[in-house]
């Protein structure tokens, strides 16, 4: 969530301030603003609610002159998404841009009050800037003001300071939220990912934790948490791979959908080298007595598919935890277990607060993760790429079905390692693994029929989701995808609970979505469907040809999908999900590629 840029360069910065922000808008934000210092040392900014264009709006009729300025775009956490509270915040010689949370700003804030400065705004972020100021009254230098700021700030963050009077400096900070330096020929850049910086430079530096730059064109000096130089390495990122377009889709949604054939491809050819699984040689699981996965939201419920693997496949016992309470219960872990935390950017703040929870409690920490360069694939022991490319779409689609290729390929692994699959079993579900993405490609004309469905779920006010094994977590990931792109309430439960409270639900007006692959459980969900018609429930059946023969009689609407894929098939079945959401979404007319209220990289607790 939210996104910073920041420019020393050699030409008007506004303009590319803006275009740079527009790379980061796939994060989420609610309001935007940039500030710059011109020629004559002049620092001034501009601020809009709502979209970047209406910030470039802004800029048109009240321009900013300069070659040094900083920009934001703000995902509302303290204060409302109003101009007030947008970022650039600024008193006097200082304007900041901040991602993340300032846990003790209360304290700080009350104690600027005492001083005699009073905040304008609702926000944690000025609290910096009037701390940095009153810093600067007091003598010191804008860098010493900086670092007696940042010294007195508890949370998460990534700042970046712009200050009057200083056209060649810019000073930036992380804790907890990521940030990373770009190396141009006589200029440099800041940016929250490399995507922001992908226009200006393929020469990357990325910040550490506790780090802080002081940036000037001619280069930046990086001083770790305990202010002495640290010496960071420059990478050569692949500009090609941080290119963001639409490829001639409406949405990167609907782009993104229909790449899965392709990255799942990748992601299993990258693990899978004919009848053997390519991984880290440490990754052994002969003496593992425990595995514990964790995640938030999309990421939880592929971990929560995982579970059924690891456990049916190599008998290897598995607690699931959302990333947000698993450090707050305080789980005893024990040394012989393994901890492993699944994370589409690496840098969501939960997962990334439980993986050092775990770190030196357990035997080893392994991190999948869609960024090879996050803070996770950092931290973790091991860090498995899922390969999936960027994704820009708030709601994920390819990188959960990424993520489930890489944790299958785990689970064969672990039961590899624990003697429990045989030569010819591990064949044949690897064979069953190489056939996804040729199958994905056949569900993918389930798009259609989807559509023709959005005009009667867009009228409904709740819709139920079933699923039984594998498939429940696929069930719960069909909820949260049409909560998240349409705003209708819609909830996940397995099967076998329905009886159990969420029947009471059930009449004509509420759509009943069934995940029923032809599987050992197949009985078992067509008779809780059952139940579900016998009410006058709405029931959508999604199964293969055969399964829809077989139990579809008097069902509202079926879809067909793909023979194949065996323990798998939860892989092929997240496609409809994530078509259903996306044909609603579009027939309501809300935003698919920026739901209201929701962040790509959630980077606050």
């Amino acid at each position: 969530m939210c996104g910073i840029i920041g420019i020393l360069g050699h030409h008007e910065v506004a303009p590319q301030l803006v275009e740079a922000l527009k790379r980061l808008e796939y994060r989420g934000y609610d309001s935007a603003g940039v500030a710059t210092v011109d020629a004559a040392g002049q620092l001034a900014r501009r601020r809009a609610v709502g979209k970047l264009v209406n910030l470039s709006d802004r800029l048109v009729h009240e321009p900013l002159t300069g070659h040094s300025g900083i920009g934001h775009t703000r995902w509302a956490t303290h204060g409302a998404a109003t101009e007030v509270n947008a970022h650039p915040h600024r008193r006097g010689p200082v304007a900041v841009v901040h991602n993340g949370i300032i846990e003790n700003f209360r304290e700080l804030r009350d104690e600027v009050i005492a001083l005699g400065l009073h905040p304008e705004s609702q926000t944690d972020t000025e609290t910096v800037a009037l701390l940095t100021a009153w810093h600067m009254d007091q003598g010191m230098d804008p860098v010493e003001a900086a670092r007696a700021t940042l010294s007195r700030l508890e949370g998460a963050f990534a700042l970046a300071f712009l200050f009057e009077g200083e056209t060649d400096l810019m000073i930036a900070a992380r804790r907890g939220s990521p940030l990373a330096l770009g190396h141009g020929n006589g200029e440099m850049f800041l940016g929250s990912d490399a995507i922001a910086l992908a226009p200006f430079t393929d020469r990357i530096t990325y910040l550490e934790d506790g780090d802080h730059a002081v940036i000037r064109r001619a280069g930046a000096e990086i001083f770790d948490a305990a202010v002495r130089p640290a010496n960071r390495e420059i990478a050569q990122i692949d500009v090609g791979a941080t290119q963001i377009d639409k490829g001639g889709y409406r949405h990167f949604m609907a782009k993104e959908i229909a790449e899965q054939p392709v990255v799942l491809g990748d992601a299993l050819s990258h693990y899978i080298k004919g009848d053997r699984i390519v991984l880290p040689e440490s990754l052994d699981f002969r003496d593992v007595d425990r595995l514990t996965l964790v995640g938030c939201g999309t990421a939880y419920y592929a971990a929560h598919v995982a579970r059924y693997w690891f456990e049916s496949l190599a008998g290897l016992p598995c607690d699931l935890d959302v990333a947000s309470e698993f450090r707050y219960r305080e789980p005893p872990l024990s040394p012989k277990s393994w901890a492993l935390f699944v994370s589409q950017s690496g840098e969501t703040a939960d997962t990334l607060a439980a993986l050092h929870y775990a770190r030196g409690k357990v035997a080893k920490t392994v991190g999948v993760v869609n960024v090879g360069t996050s803070a996770i694939a950092r931290d973790a022991d091991i860090a498995l790429p899922t390969l999936a490319g960027i994704e820009v779409g708030v709601a994920s689609s390819k990188a959960f079905t990424c993520q489930l290729a890489v944790l299958a390929v785990l689970a064969l692994k672990a039961a590899r390692d624990r003697g429990r699959l045989s030569d010819a079993e591990l064949r044949q579900h690897l064979d069953d693994l190489r056939a996804l993405p040729g199958l994905m490609n056949q569900a993918l004309a389930v798009s259609d029929e989807c559509r023709r469905m959005a005009g009667w779920l867009s009228e409904a006010q709740d819709v139920l989701y079933l699923g039984r094994g594998p498939l429940y977590p696929v069930a719960l990931e069909g909820a949260l995808k049409l909560k998240e792109l349409s705003y209708i309430h819609a909830e996940g439960y397995a099967s076998g609970e329905l009886k159990h409270g969420p029947i009471a639900l059930i009449d004509r007006n509420v759509p009943v979505v069934v995940l029923a692959p032809r599987d050992a459980l197949f009985e078992k969900t067509v008779s809780n469907m059952q139940e579900v018609m016998a009410r006058h429930g709405q029931v959508l059946l999604i199964s293969d040809a055969e399964g829809v023969a077989r139990g579809g009689h008097g069902v509202h609407a079926s879809l067909n999908m793909p023979t194949g894929g065996g323990l798998f098939q939860p892989v092929l079945y997240a496609v409809p999900m994530q078509y259903l959401a996306y044909h609603t979404a579009v027939a309501k007319g809300t935003d698919v590629d920026q739901p209201r209220n929701l962040a790509k990289s959630v980077t606050v607790e």
